[in-house]
C-alpha cells in the first residue's frame, strides 16, 4: 500500500514552478504594498473557518485564499521603505537555500542523524568569525534568535558561577547570583534572566551615559556593592549596538573589569556584529579578545531569512558540559570525535540553518556583504545631516552605525507631553499610510522616531522618499493641531 499523499510528484513540480513564479512577482512588486499591515484586530481570524476541513482542497483554493485573506495581514518586512525595529531581512539566495533546506527535511540535532548540517555549520560559524574579527579561539553554533543566544550564555555563567551545582541540585538559598546590563539593554536578558532561575531582583541594570552607553564606574560599583553584601556577581551583558539607539558599550573597559572579578562576560551585538565585516568598524568591539561569549544575527543585517543567530564561545567545554545530556537513543560510535549541536544549546531538534548562510555569504562574497553595509551607513549618515540641518528637526542620540533617533520640535518652548504627543501622531499617521514603517523609543522620556536603514533591497530613493515623507506629515499634522 502506498502512502497518501494530496499531490503526486508531478503535481507537486507544477505547484512549486507557480508558487516560485508568484513569489518572483511578488518581489519584484512588493513596492506596491502598504508596508505595515492595514487590518483591524480580529480581520483575519473572521475570515478562517473554525474547524479544520474535513476532506482534501484544491491547492488553487489554498493559495487563493492566502492571497484574499493572509497577504492583507503581513507587515512586508521585505519591503525596501521598512524602516522600523532592527531589519529581519532576506535575499534571493537565502529563499532559495530556504526551499531547499524545506525540502530536505533534515533534523541535525547529532552529526549522524545529517553530517553535511553539522560540519557545514562548524565551518560557515568559522567563516563568520573571521568575518567580523573574533579570536581564532572562539567556536560557534546556530541558535534560532538573540534572545535563546543570551539565554544559553546566561545558563553557562551561571554554571561557571556555581562549579556546575545548579544543574545538579537547583539552587540553594546561599547561592544569590547576580547579572549586570545597561538600562538601554534588550528586554531579552531580563526574560533570560527569569528563565535561567536567576530571578528579576537579581538584575541590576546599570546607568548609562549622554551617548547611552553603560557607565564602567557604575559597573564597577554595582559589583563591589553586591560583593561586600555577599552576593556573587555571575554575568555581565554588553551591548554593541543598543535596540533603542544603537549606543555602543565601551567594551575594553568592561572587559577588564569583569575580569578583575571574575565574571562571565556576553556581548550582545544582535545587529551590530553584522556591521563588523568593515574592518574599520571594528573599534566598536575593542576589548573582544576578553570576552567569554559573543552574538549576533545574521538574520537582521546579513540578508539571511530569520531565523538565525550566531553564538560564539572561547570555551565549548563550559557550553556543552552544561547542556549535554545522554539518553541512550542519542549515543553514536561517533562520540566526541564530531559536533553533535545537541549539546550546544536548549534545543534538541535543529533546523539546517548553516544552508542559508553558505548561500548568503557564497553569493554575495564577503566584499558584497561590506558594499551593502557601507551603502546603508552611508545613508543613515545623510539622514543624520538633513536632520541636524533642518531647524525644526532634532537629533536625539550620536548615529554610529544604521538607526537614527529623531523628533520633530518646531516649538523649542513647548512641553515635553506636547512634543510627545506630536511626534506620535506623526509617526502614526505616516504608518497608518503604507507607504512607509517607523517605529519609536523613549530617550530620558522623549519620544523618540527610529530611522533605521538596513533593509536588504533599500536604496537610496527610498530613504530620501522616507525623510520627504517624514517632514511633509510633520508640517501637516503641526498645521492640524494648531
Amino acid at each position: 500500500m502506498e502512502a497518501y499523499t494530496p499531490m503526486s510528484v508531478e503535481e507537486f513540480r507544477r505547484a512549486a514552478h507557480e508558487t516560485v513564479d508568484w513569489m518572483a512577482d511578488f518581489l519584484g512588486s512588493i513596492e506596491q504594498y502598504p508596508v505595515r499591515s492595514q487590518v483591524e484586530p480580529g480581520e483575519i481570524m473572521a475570515q478562517l473557518p473554525d474547524s479544520a476541513p474535513s476532506e482534501a482542497q484544491p491547492l488553487e483554493a489554498i493559495m487563493e485564499d492566502f492571497k484574499q485573506i493572509v497577504l492583507p495581514g503581513v507587515t512586508h518586512w521585505q519591503h525596501p521603505s521598512f524602516f522600523a525595529y532592527f531589519p529581519a531581512n532576506s535575499s534571493y539566495p537565502s529563499v532559495l537555500a530556504e526551499m531547499l533546506t524545506a525540502t530536505l527535511g533534515a533534523q541535525g540535532m547529532i552529526w549522524q542523524t545529517s553530517p553535511a548540517a553539522t560540519e557545514m555549520e562548524q565551518q560557515v560559524m568559522r567563516w563568520l568569525r573571521d568575518m567580523i574579527g573574533l579570536p581564532a579561539e572562539f567556536e560557534g553554533v546556530i541558535q534560532d534568535t538573540a534572545s535563546t543566544s543570551t539565554l544559553v550564555a546566561l545558563i553557562s555563567a551561571r554554571e561557571r558561577a556555581t562549579a556546575f551545582q545548579v544543574n545538579e541540585r537547583g539552587f540553594v538559598e546561599t547561592e544569590r547570583l547576580t547579572v549586570y546590563a545597561s538600562s538601554q539593554t534588550h528586554s531579552s536578558i531580563e526574560k533570560g534572566v527569569k528563565i535561567a532561575g536567576f530571578g528579576r531582583q537579581a538584575l541590576r541594570q546599570i546607568e548609562v551615559d549622554h551617548e547611552y552607553a553603560m557607565r564602567p564606574d557604575a559597573l564597577r560599583r554595582a559589583l563591589e556593592a553586591d560583593r561586600a553584601a555577599g552576593l556573587v556577581p555571575a554575568c555581565v551583558v554588553a551591548t554593541i549596538g543598543t535596540t533603542g539607539s544603537t549606543a555602543i558599550d565601551p567594551l575594553a573597559e568592561i572587559a577588564a573589569i569583569c575580569k578583575e572579578f571574575g565574571v562571565w562576560l556576553h556581548v550582545d551585538a544582535a545587529l551590530a556584529g553584522t556591521a563588523m565585516v568593515l574592518p574599520d568598524l571594528r573599534r566598536f568591539q575593542q576589548g573582544v579578545e576578553h570576552v567569554d561569549s559573543y552574538t549576533f544575527n545574521p538574520h537582521k543585517w546579513m540578508f539571511t531569512n530569520f531565523d538565525c543567530s550566531a553564538y560564539f564561545v572561547r570555551d565549548p567545554a563550559t557550553l556543552t558540559r552544561t547542556f549535554e545530556i545522554h539518553p541512550e537513543y542519542l549515543k553514536t560510535k561517533e562520540g566526541t570525535a564530531v559536533n553533535n549541536y545537541r549539546d550546544w544549546g536548549v534545543q534538541l531538534g535543529r533546523r539546517f540553518r548553516a544552508l542559508k548562510l553558505w548561500f548568503v555569504i557564497r553569493s554575495y562574497g564577503v566584499s558584497g556583504l561590506q558594499r551593502v553595509i557601507r551603502d546603508h551607513l552611508e545613508l543613515a549618515q545623510w539622514v543624520r545631516s538633513e536632520v541636524e540641518a533642518s531647524p525644526e528637526f532634532e537629533l536625539l542620540a550620536p548615529v554610529p552605525l544604521n538607526t537614527v533617533c529623531l523628533r520633530y520640535r518646531p516649538d523649542p518652548a513647548a512641553p515635553l507631553e506636547e512634543i510627545n504627543r506630536l511626534n506620535a501622531e506623526i509617526m502614526e499617521r505616516i504608518n497608518a499610510g503604507g507607504k512607509a514603517y517607523f517605529t519609536h523609543t523613549k530617550l530620558d522620556g522623549r519620544f523618540t522616531i527610529r530611522f533605521v536603514i538596513g533593509q536588504t533591497y533599500t536604496a537610496r530613493r527610498h530613504v530620501e522618499a522616507g525623510w520627504r515623507l517624514l517632514c511633509e506629515t510633520a508640517r501637516a499634522v503641526k498645521r492640524e493641531l494648531g
